[in-house]
Protein backbone atom coordinates (compact mmCIF):
# COMPACT_ATOMS: atom_id res chain seq x y z
CA UNK A 1 0.00 0.00 0.00
CA UNK A 2 2.95 2.33 0.59
CA UNK A 3 3.84 2.02 -3.09
CA UNK A 4 0.35 3.21 -3.98
CA UNK A 5 0.73 6.14 -1.58
CA UNK A 6 3.92 7.09 -3.41
CA UNK A 7 2.10 6.81 -6.75
CA UNK A 8 -0.68 9.06 -5.46
CA UNK A 9 1.79 11.67 -4.21
CA UNK A 10 3.46 11.75 -7.63
CA UNK A 11 0.14 11.92 -9.51
CA UNK A 12 0.62 8.52 -11.07
CA UNK A 13 -2.45 6.35 -11.81
CA UNK A 14 -3.41 3.95 -9.02
CA UNK A 15 -3.43 0.29 -10.03
CA UNK A 16 -4.14 -2.49 -7.55
CA UNK A 17 -2.11 -5.66 -8.09
CA UNK A 18 -4.45 -8.31 -9.61
CA UNK A 19 -2.68 -11.03 -7.59
CA UNK A 20 -3.65 -9.25 -4.38
CA UNK A 21 -7.29 -9.20 -5.45
CA UNK A 22 -7.15 -12.86 -6.49
CA UNK A 23 -5.54 -13.78 -3.19
CA UNK A 24 -8.27 -12.16 -1.13
CA UNK A 25 -10.88 -13.70 -3.41
CA UNK A 26 -9.44 -17.14 -2.68
CA UNK A 27 -9.57 -16.45 1.06
CA UNK A 28 -13.20 -15.33 0.80
CA UNK A 29 -14.17 -18.49 -1.07
CA UNK A 30 -12.35 -20.98 1.17
CA UNK A 31 -14.99 -22.66 3.33
CA UNK A 32 -12.33 -24.53 5.33
CA UNK A 33 -11.03 -21.32 6.93
CA UNK A 34 -12.28 -19.96 10.23
CA UNK A 35 -14.71 -17.10 9.58
CA UNK A 36 -13.07 -14.82 12.12
CA UNK A 37 -9.74 -15.36 10.38
CA UNK A 38 -11.29 -14.46 7.01
CA UNK A 39 -12.82 -11.29 8.47
CA UNK A 40 -9.43 -10.20 9.81
CA UNK A 41 -7.58 -11.24 6.65
CA UNK A 42 -9.72 -8.99 4.44
CA UNK A 43 -9.58 -6.02 6.82
CA UNK A 44 -7.23 -3.30 5.59
CA UNK A 45 -4.70 -1.70 7.95
CA UNK A 46 -5.86 1.57 9.49
CA UNK A 47 -4.69 4.92 8.19
CA UNK A 48 -2.68 5.51 11.35
CA UNK A 49 -0.84 2.20 10.94
CA UNK A 50 0.10 3.09 7.37
CA UNK A 51 1.28 6.59 8.32
CA UNK A 52 3.48 5.13 11.07
CA UNK A 53 5.55 3.51 8.32
CA UNK A 54 6.15 6.82 6.52
CA UNK A 55 9.05 9.21 7.09
CA UNK A 56 6.62 12.15 6.74
CA UNK A 57 3.00 11.23 7.42
CA UNK A 58 0.60 12.25 4.64
CA UNK A 59 -3.01 11.84 5.85
CA UNK A 60 -4.59 12.91 2.55
CA UNK A 61 -2.58 10.49 0.42
CA UNK A 62 -3.06 7.59 2.82
CA UNK A 63 -6.79 8.22 3.07
CA UNK A 64 -7.21 8.46 -0.70
CA UNK A 65 -5.23 5.27 -1.31
CA UNK A 66 -6.96 3.26 1.40
CA UNK A 67 -10.34 4.36 0.05
CA UNK A 68 -9.27 3.41 -3.48
CA UNK A 69 -8.11 -0.06 -2.39
CA UNK A 70 -11.28 -0.63 -0.38
CA UNK A 71 -13.57 0.30 -3.26
CA UNK A 72 -11.50 -1.61 -5.80
CA UNK A 73 -11.66 -4.76 -3.71
CA UNK A 74 -15.38 -4.30 -3.14
CA UNK A 75 -15.99 -3.84 -6.85
CA UNK A 76 -13.86 -6.79 -7.98
CA UNK A 77 -15.10 -9.16 -5.26
CA UNK A 78 -18.72 -8.03 -4.95
CA UNK A 79 -20.11 -11.45 -5.96
CA UNK A 80 -18.14 -13.20 -3.21
CA UNK A 81 -18.92 -10.48 -0.66
CA UNK A 82 -22.64 -10.57 -1.41
CA UNK A 83 -22.65 -14.35 -1.05
CA UNK A 84 -20.99 -14.01 2.35
CA UNK A 85 -23.64 -11.56 3.56
CA UNK A 86 -26.47 -13.77 2.33
CA UNK A 87 -25.01 -16.99 3.75
CA UNK A 88 -24.14 -15.60 7.17
CA UNK A 89 -27.18 -13.62 8.21
CA UNK A 90 -29.41 -15.03 10.92
CA UNK A 91 -32.82 -14.19 12.36
CA UNK A 92 -32.29 -16.40 15.40
CA UNK A 93 -31.77 -15.14 18.94
CA UNK A 94 -28.34 -13.71 19.77
CA UNK A 95 -25.82 -16.36 20.83
CA UNK A 96 -22.44 -15.43 22.31
CA UNK A 97 -20.05 -18.13 21.16
CA UNK A 98 -17.15 -18.32 18.72
CA UNK A 99 -19.03 -19.68 15.67
CA UNK A 100 -21.69 -16.97 15.92
CA UNK A 101 -19.23 -14.19 16.72
CA UNK A 102 -17.10 -15.22 13.74
CA UNK A 103 -20.15 -15.43 11.47
CA UNK A 104 -21.28 -11.94 12.47
CA UNK A 105 -17.78 -10.49 12.07
CA UNK A 106 -17.41 -11.88 8.56
CA UNK A 107 -20.88 -10.87 7.42
CA UNK A 108 -20.52 -7.34 8.75
CA UNK A 109 -17.05 -6.87 7.26
CA UNK A 110 -18.39 -7.94 3.86
CA UNK A 111 -21.40 -5.63 4.26
CA UNK A 112 -19.14 -2.64 4.96
CA UNK A 113 -17.15 -3.35 1.80
CA UNK A 114 -20.30 -3.49 -0.34
CA UNK A 115 -21.79 -0.34 1.19
CA UNK A 116 -18.57 1.56 0.40
CA UNK A 117 -19.46 1.31 -3.30
CA UNK A 118 -22.44 3.65 -2.76
CA UNK A 119 -24.45 1.49 -5.17
CA UNK A 120 -28.20 1.92 -4.41
CA UNK A 121 -28.72 -1.85 -4.28
CA UNK A 122 -26.02 -2.29 -1.64
CA UNK A 123 -27.25 0.70 0.33
CA UNK A 124 -30.66 -0.98 0.32
CA UNK A 125 -29.03 -4.23 1.42
CA UNK A 126 -27.36 -2.51 4.39
CA UNK A 127 -30.63 -0.79 5.25
CA UNK A 128 -32.41 -4.15 5.22
CA UNK A 129 -29.72 -5.65 7.47
CA UNK A 130 -30.18 -2.72 9.84
CA UNK A 131 -33.95 -3.15 10.02
CA UNK A 132 -33.90 -6.95 10.35
CA UNK A 133 -31.06 -7.16 12.89
CA UNK A 134 -31.94 -9.16 16.00
CA UNK A 135 -29.04 -7.86 18.08
CA UNK A 136 -27.08 -4.67 18.70
CA UNK A 137 -23.87 -6.00 17.11
CA UNK A 138 -25.51 -6.55 13.72
CA UNK A 139 -27.60 -3.40 13.89
CA UNK A 140 -24.65 -1.19 14.77
CA UNK A 141 -22.51 -2.79 12.06
CA UNK A 142 -25.20 -2.06 9.46
CA UNK A 143 -25.44 1.50 10.79
CA UNK A 144 -21.67 1.89 10.45
CA UNK A 145 -21.81 0.57 6.88
CA UNK A 146 -24.51 3.10 5.99
CA UNK A 147 -22.76 5.94 7.82
CA UNK A 148 -19.74 5.77 5.48
CA UNK A 149 -21.47 7.91 2.88
CA UNK A 150 -23.22 11.26 3.08
CA UNK A 151 -26.91 11.50 2.34
CA UNK A 152 -30.46 11.35 3.63
CA UNK A 153 -30.25 7.59 4.29
CA UNK A 154 -27.28 8.14 6.61
CA UNK A 155 -29.02 10.96 8.47
CA UNK A 156 -32.28 9.03 8.84
CA UNK A 157 -30.66 5.85 10.13
CA UNK A 158 -28.46 7.72 12.61
CA UNK A 159 -31.56 9.49 13.97
CA UNK A 160 -33.51 6.23 14.12
CA UNK A 161 -30.71 4.46 15.97
CA UNK A 162 -30.47 7.24 18.54
CA UNK A 163 -34.23 7.16 19.13
CA UNK A 164 -34.05 3.42 19.74
CA UNK A 165 -31.06 3.46 22.07
CA UNK A 166 -31.05 6.89 23.72
CA UNK A 167 -31.72 5.31 27.11
CA UNK A 168 -28.45 3.35 27.05
CA UNK A 169 -25.54 5.73 27.63
CA UNK A 170 -22.90 3.19 26.55
CA UNK A 171 -24.61 2.73 23.19
CA UNK A 172 -25.03 6.49 22.82
CA UNK A 173 -21.28 6.86 23.37
CA UNK A 174 -20.70 4.41 20.50
CA UNK A 175 -23.15 6.46 18.41
CA UNK A 176 -21.10 9.60 19.09
CA UNK A 177 -17.85 7.77 18.30
CA UNK A 178 -19.16 6.44 15.00
CA UNK A 179 -19.97 9.95 13.81
CA UNK A 180 -16.92 11.72 15.20
CA UNK A 181 -14.43 9.23 13.76
CA UNK A 182 -16.03 9.33 10.31
CA UNK A 183 -13.80 10.21 7.37
CA UNK A 184 -16.60 12.10 5.63
CA UNK A 185 -15.08 15.35 4.25
CA UNK A 186 -15.39 18.35 6.55
CA UNK A 187 -16.58 16.24 9.47
CA UNK A 188 -15.42 18.90 11.93
CA UNK A 189 -18.68 20.74 11.18
CA UNK A 190 -20.77 17.70 12.14
CA UNK A 191 -18.77 17.16 15.32
CA UNK A 192 -19.14 20.83 16.26
CA UNK A 193 -22.92 20.48 15.92
CA UNK A 194 -22.88 17.34 18.08
CA UNK A 195 -21.34 19.37 20.93
CA UNK A 196 -24.83 20.87 21.29
CA UNK A 197 -26.63 17.51 21.20
CA UNK A 198 -28.76 16.97 24.34
CA UNK A 199 -26.96 13.68 25.07
CA UNK A 200 -23.51 15.28 25.03
CA UNK A 201 -21.95 16.71 28.19
CA UNK A 202 -18.46 18.20 28.22
CA UNK A 203 -18.30 17.37 31.93
CA UNK A 204 -18.63 13.64 31.22
CA UNK A 205 -15.20 12.13 30.40
CA UNK A 206 -16.57 9.19 28.42
CA UNK A 207 -18.66 11.51 26.27
CA UNK A 208 -15.55 13.60 25.62
CA UNK A 209 -13.47 10.55 24.72
CA UNK A 210 -16.19 9.36 22.32
CA UNK A 211 -16.84 12.65 20.55
CA UNK A 212 -13.60 14.62 20.81
CA UNK A 213 -11.25 11.66 21.07
CA UNK A 214 -13.03 9.94 18.20
CA UNK A 215 -12.54 12.98 15.99
CA UNK A 216 -8.82 13.08 16.79
CA UNK A 217 -8.67 9.45 15.69
CA UNK A 218 -9.74 10.36 12.14
CA UNK A 219 -6.43 11.34 10.48
CA UNK A 220 -7.93 12.86 7.34
CA UNK A 221 -10.18 15.23 9.31
CA UNK A 222 -8.14 15.95 12.44
CA UNK A 223 -5.07 16.65 10.30
CA UNK A 224 -7.02 18.60 7.67
CA UNK A 225 -4.61 20.81 5.72
CA UNK A 226 -6.63 23.95 6.52
CA UNK A 227 -6.00 23.46 10.24
CA UNK A 228 -9.71 23.24 11.09
CA UNK A 229 -9.24 20.03 13.06
CA UNK A 230 -6.38 21.46 15.09
CA UNK A 231 -8.32 24.64 15.85
CA UNK A 232 -11.33 22.62 16.94
CA UNK A 233 -9.24 20.62 19.41
CA UNK A 234 -7.32 23.66 20.64
CA UNK A 235 -10.53 25.53 21.49
CA UNK A 236 -12.01 22.44 23.18
CA UNK A 237 -8.90 21.84 25.30
CA UNK A 238 -9.00 25.40 26.66
CA UNK A 239 -12.71 25.02 27.56
CA UNK A 240 -12.24 21.55 28.98
CA UNK A 241 -9.24 22.53 31.10
CA UNK A 242 -11.50 24.66 33.28
CA UNK A 243 -13.83 21.68 33.85
CA UNK A 244 -11.56 18.63 34.02
CA UNK A 245 -7.80 19.20 33.61
CA UNK A 246 -7.03 15.47 33.57
CA UNK A 247 -9.32 14.85 30.61
CA UNK A 248 -8.08 18.02 28.89
CA UNK A 249 -4.47 16.84 29.21
CA UNK A 250 -5.41 13.53 27.64
CA UNK A 251 -7.03 15.35 24.72
CA UNK A 252 -4.09 17.72 24.15
CA UNK A 253 -1.82 14.69 23.77
CA UNK A 254 -3.33 14.28 20.28
CA UNK A 255 -0.91 17.07 19.30
CA UNK A 256 2.13 15.20 20.65
CA UNK A 257 3.28 13.85 17.26
CA UNK A 258 2.87 17.09 15.34
CA UNK A 259 6.43 16.93 13.96
CA UNK A 260 5.58 13.74 12.05
CA UNK A 261 3.71 15.81 9.46
CA UNK A 262 4.58 18.27 6.69
CA UNK A 263 5.67 21.83 7.44
CA UNK A 264 2.22 23.33 6.82
CA UNK A 265 0.58 21.03 9.34
CA UNK A 266 3.46 21.47 11.78
CA UNK A 267 2.97 25.24 11.77
CA UNK A 268 -0.79 24.93 12.31
CA UNK A 269 -0.47 22.40 15.13
CA UNK A 270 2.31 24.39 16.80
CA UNK A 271 0.14 27.52 16.69
CA UNK A 272 -2.61 25.70 18.59
CA UNK A 273 -0.19 24.37 21.19
CA UNK A 274 1.14 27.90 21.71
CA UNK A 275 -2.42 29.23 21.97
CA UNK A 276 -3.18 26.63 24.64
CA UNK A 277 0.02 27.51 26.52
CA UNK A 278 -0.97 31.18 26.56
CA UNK A 279 -4.45 30.55 28.01
CA UNK A 280 -5.16 32.22 31.35
CA UNK A 281 -5.21 29.91 34.35
CA UNK A 282 -3.91 26.90 32.44
CA UNK A 283 -3.72 23.79 34.63
CA UNK A 284 -0.45 22.05 35.40
CA UNK A 285 -1.80 18.90 33.72
CA UNK A 286 -2.32 20.54 30.35
CA UNK A 287 0.78 22.74 30.66
CA UNK A 288 2.99 19.69 31.15
CA UNK A 289 1.69 17.83 28.08
CA UNK A 290 1.57 20.91 25.85
CA UNK A 291 5.04 22.12 26.81
CA UNK A 292 6.58 18.67 26.32
CA UNK A 293 4.89 18.39 22.92
CA UNK A 294 6.33 21.75 21.85
CA UNK A 295 9.80 20.84 23.09
CA UNK A 296 9.83 17.37 21.51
Amino acid sequence: MLNLVSDFQQNRPLVLNPKFIQGLGSVLSDSTLDKEFIAKAITLPGEGEIMDMMAVADPDAVHAVRKFVRKQLASELKTELLKIVENNRSTEAYVFDHPNMARRALKNTALAYLASLEDPSYVELALSEYKLATNLTDQFAALAALAQNRGKTRDNVLADFYNKWQGDYLVVNKWFLLQSSSDIPGNVENVTKLLDHPAFDLRNPNKVYSLIGGFCGSPVNFHAKDGSGYKFLGDIVVQLDKINPQVASRMVSAFSRWKRYDETRQALAKAQLEMIMSANGLSENVFEIASKSLAA
